[in-house]
């Protein structure tokens, strides 16, 4: 990618060409007050002060002063040249980022316009500065040496060459290890942005220990990056010490022998003033451009020019069929490979920590494109732990998590699923911008109305005044909510869909019609985690986790084979009522019976007795809960 990235530098510098050579017809003047800045006092020494001529010393200081103003004319007219060398890579770049983030919903487009541009811009004028000044003095104190006396470059030449030398040959690793610890520090800020703002979850989860472990390594990889760049960095200062500093040293102590053999005293103050003026401060600028900021231009415009392919490939892993809108996984040319299953599990095994009784036990399920799995159990049994599995957010102890062939966690697996959770989350913005957030491109209304009429979003749709309308997530009620959570679901391009109770807080018609659209959706495998008997009798398997009682089949197998699978279904219609009523001190406005009770109908309209909505799943809870055994 870096030499990608070094090929359009090369085609952006050649078709600007004829900024080039003004940039260095104007540096020509920097070499100019570079050659009289050792040139002038040495005459003024020799033929001026020492020779008792003090007008012609201050007559050659006051060339010297001359030059001076010529390289300040010279350095404005050089800003100048530079900003016409870099203002259209900045407006490139700005362009590039802007169309990303405006079409294609790029969640890094704000930093990219905010952050990474302009670190670009300013890090190549620098590089463009610090170049062109190196190239530019060194030719002025080369021809002023000369000029004095050819013995003077014999002394200063050697390590000069070696000093350029020895920071040429580290350059490159130099470079690869700045740019590893940018990317380690990254990682680390971005793992730590998704932490902290979690870090109640994380407790209530009891998952400390293995976030901690997570983050740990991230730490521990930025300091192994900083120390490789640190020992590299010596190197660096060492080619400093050699180009500018040993000059300096071998000048003074040749004095003698260079005084014996005609070198005059102003010409080796000129050769002080050449290395000590010019050289130095520029090798200094040199060293430090190229090698920190020229790494990190290197790691910024990568990111910022990467290909709109690569943008699609991690996004969009399948383009959408044109009738339909979303991808259609049997749309593929004849005699290609049956693709792979939608979701399988092999031994899966996962515990809130190394002594902790596992929540899923050696654990294999494979399922299908277009399955419709619910999956159900008692409370604080594993139901939603297994649901993160899958999601790629909690990582298996043991086993291997694989979907649409792409192992999990992993970038190909995030971006083929969509997880709705129970608490599900609106942001501030407009309908539309909430229902499309999934997606890269924005959503035609046309399509995002057909999706809410098929989800059963429109009367609120309607109610809130269209997709423009600004939406107050505090406004909403939970079931609300979770109707624009479930709409934003359906409108991706995920084909396996994870409603972990996500219509907890829907009636029972509410919810028929949603898991009913999911199940419709073309591609789409659906797993559900049921709360309520008819979400099980509709989908096409049941997984029940009940510890060592584990069992996979339709209901009516279930039903028939599996006393635990009965069991929770007596649990479900213990008894036979018209109607089941709510706790009556809560009164719940959504209709959620706080806790379970012998009134509970099945499929009545509330939920069913594995436990109260919104109850938490602590550590405990789930150990409580019993091992999940190998599925049969």
């Amino acid at each position: 990618m870096s030499d990608g990235v070094h090929a359009r530098g090369l085609r952006y510098l050649r078709a600007r060409w004829r900024v080039l050579v003004r940039l260095g017809g104007w540096s020509v003047l920097e070499t100019g007050q570079t050659f009289l800045t050792g040139f002038a006092p040495a005459r003024a020494l020799d033929e001026g002060f020492l020779a008792g001529r003090t007008g012609t010393g201050l007559a050659w200081l006051g060339v010297a002063g001359l030059g001076v103003l010529l390289g300040a004319y010279g350095t404005v007219r050089v800003y100048a040249a530079v900003a016409a060398l870099v203002e259209p890579l900045r407006d490139a770049l700005v362009t590039r980022v802007v169309s990303r983030g405006v079409r294609e919903a790029d969640a890094g487009a704000l930093s990219g316009l905010t952050q990474q541009v302009e670190i670009a811009r300013d890090t190549f004028a620098g590089l463009v500065m610090v170049s062109r000044s190196f190239v530019f003095t060194a030719v002025g104190a080369v021809a002023g040496l000369a000029s004095l006396d050819p013995l003077l470059l014999l002394v200063v030449g050697p390590p000069l060459v070696a000093g350029l030398a020895l920071f040429a040959a580290t350059l490159r690793p130099l470079a690869r290890r700045q740019a590893d610890f940018l990317v380690a520090d990254e990682a680390l800020a971005d793992g730590l942005g998704r932490v902290c703002p979690g870090l109640r979850d994380i407790t209530a989860a009891g998952a400390e220990d293995r976030v901690a472990a997570r983050t740990g390594r991230l730490v521990d990889t930025e300091q192994r990056t900083a120390y490789s760049l640190a020992h590299w960095s010596v190197l660096r200062v060492a080619s400093l010490a050699v180009g500018g500093q040993l000059p300096i040293v071998l000048l003074l102590a040749c004095a003698p022998w260079l005084l014996d053999r005609g070198v005059t005293a102003g010409a080796l103050v000129g050769a002080l003033a050449y290395v000590t003026q010019s050289l130095l401060p520029a090798l200094n600028n040199l060293v430090h451009g190229l090698g920190t900021s020229g790494s990190r231009l290197v790691v910024v415009v990568r990111r910022l020019v990467r290909t709109a392919a690569s943008d699609d490939e991690r996004t969009h892993p399948a383009r959408p069929t044109p009738e339909t809108g979303r991808p259609d996984p049997h749309d593929r040319p004849p005699g290609t490979p049956t693709p792979a299953p939608a979701l399988s599990l092999t031994s899966v095994s996962f515990a809130y920590g190394p002594t902790a009784t596992p929540v899923v036990d050696a654990l294999d399920l494979a399922l299908a494109p277009g399955a419709h799995l619910a999956v159900v159990g008692p409370s604080g049994i594993g139901k939603s732990t297994l649901t993160t599995l899958v999601a790629g957010l909690l990582r298996p102890t043991a086993g291997e998590i694989r979907l649409c062939g792409h192992p999990v966690p992993s970038p190909g697996a995030a971006a083929r699923r969509v997880l709705i959770p129970q608490e599900a989350y609106v942001h501030t913005g407009t309908l539309a911008e909430n229902l499309g957030h999934l997606r890269a491109e924005p959503v035609p209304e046309a399509e995002l109305l057909e999706a809410a009429e098929a989800v059963g979003l429109t009367p609120l749709l309607e109610a809130l005044g269209g997709p423009t309308a600004a939406v107050d997530p505090g406004a909403l009620s939970a079931g609300e909510r979770q109707l624009i959570a479930l709409t934003r679901a359906y409108l991706s391009y995920a084909p396996l869909v994870l409603l972990d109770e996500a219509t907890c807080h829907l009636d029972p018609r509410a919810e028929e019609r949603a898991e009913l659209a999911f199940a419709r959706r073309p591609g789409t495998t659906l797993v559900v985690v049921a709360h309520r008997i008819s979400s099980a009798r509709r989908a096409d398997r049941v997984l029940l986790m009940d510890g060592r009682r584990t069992a996979y089949g339709t209901h009516d197998e279930l039903v028939r084979d599996s006393p635990a699978y009965r069991e929770l279904v007596g649990g479900w219609s213990a008894v036979p009522s018209k109607r089941s009523e709510p706790a009556l001190s809560l009164r719940d406005p959504d209709r959620v019976d706080a806790v379970a009770g012998t009134g509970l109908a099945g499929d009545g309209g509330h939920v069913v007795a594995h436990g109260p909505v919104g109850q938490m799943q602590t550590p405990r809870d789930l150990r409580d809960g019993g091992p999940l055994g190998r599925e049969r």
